[in-house]
């Protein structure tokens, strides 16, 4: 199955929804190229799908059900509010998540060069290099259970 790389912000990536299991996951995108498992001090585990060909990081979080989280993708095809957004510049996306009811929260330099136009309400964050737009990151917060919580 064609994934539909249509970036909706707190929802997921085309069929592929925030909630979601790996199961679902791996039967739209077939078996990852590298898994990492992330534990951090207080034992809460995240587990990372790499599909380096499609451009595409998923990210899964809950104790008791792992369920998608977070999305990340570097996908030149990418669409969001019907624009292919690695198409267009700083400016235009600001404009865009503007038209939409978004604020940007912050705009810094990261340490590996890049700027990072961070939305919290939208909890999405879009990373340029020279101008550039290299990445977008999105996703929702995940409880223990496995459940996304609101905002």
């Amino acid at each position: 199955m064609k994934l539909t790389l249509d970036i909706v912000p707190k929802a997921g990536l085309g069929e592929i929804h925030f909630g979601d299991t790996s199961e679902k996951v791996i039967t739209l995108l077939g078996q990852p190229e590298d898994v990492e498992n992330i534990e951090d001090s207080d034992g809460f585990n995240t587990v990372v799908l790499y599909y380096w060909e499609s451009g595409l990081t998923v990210f899964f979080e809950g104790r008791e059900k792992s369920v998608v989280s977070c999305l990340e993708t570097e996908n030149p095809d990418a669409v969001m509010f019907g624009k292919t957004i690695f198409a267009t510049t700083q400016e235009d996306i600001i404009a865009l998540m503007t038209e939409k009811g978004y604020e940007v929260a912050e705009i810094e330099m990261e340490t590996t060069g890049e700027r990072r136009v961070s939305y919290d309400d939208a909890m999405i964050d879009f990373f340029f290099l020279d101008g550039d737009l290299v990445a977008v990151n999105w996703g929702v917060l995940v409880n223990e259970k496995g459940e996304i919580e609101e905002l």
